[in-house]
């Protein structure tokens, strides 16, 4: 063999052993674990304009105005959000000013996927305690149409 072929095929074994090497992977995107929960609240019993809505962590609680006590609730009910005891000490006025919630997420290594419209801010209140209380405002508690 000469000195060009034995550079060549040193050349191409070279290569060959880059062309086999195990490809290095992507970087593993954060994977979101724990009791978490992605509330929206809206105004009206139709999609509105004017959603709010915030990520509820529960492992600690975070990103919530009231996440330790929203946690603990839904941790006493195992994140069923129609399994929370209404309120007994709530009376709230048969005023019509709908407000729509929902909640995607997991709890407890099942996904959770709820929705509801409910009669007006004290029905939701009373029904759901601070699961859906997205701001620690008592303005975003009131009833439209009431003198506050």
């Amino acid at each position: 063999m000469t000195k060009t072929t034995l550079a060549l095929r040193g050349a191409l074994l070279a290569a060959s052993a880059l062309l086999t090497t195990v490809p290095a992977q992507a970087a593993p995107r954060p994977v979101t674990t724990g009791n978490w929960l992605y509330l929206t609240v809206s105004q009206g019993d139709t999609r509105s304009r004017e959603i709010r809505g915030t990520m509820l962590m529960c492992n600690p609680p975070h990103g919530h105005a009231r996440a330790v006590q929203a946690c603990a609730e839904l941790d006493a009910v195992r994140g069923d959000i129609g399994r929370i005891p209404p309120s007994k000490n709530t009376f709230c006025p048969m005023i019509y000013a709908p407000v729509t919630v929902s909640a995607r997420g997991q709890w407890s290594g099942r996904l959770v996927d709820y929705s509801h419209t409910f009669s007006n801010t004290c029905d939701l209140a009373a029904r759901t305690g601070s699961v859906f209380a997205l701001s620690d405002k008592a303005a975003d508690r009131r009833v439209p149409g009431l003198p506050h």
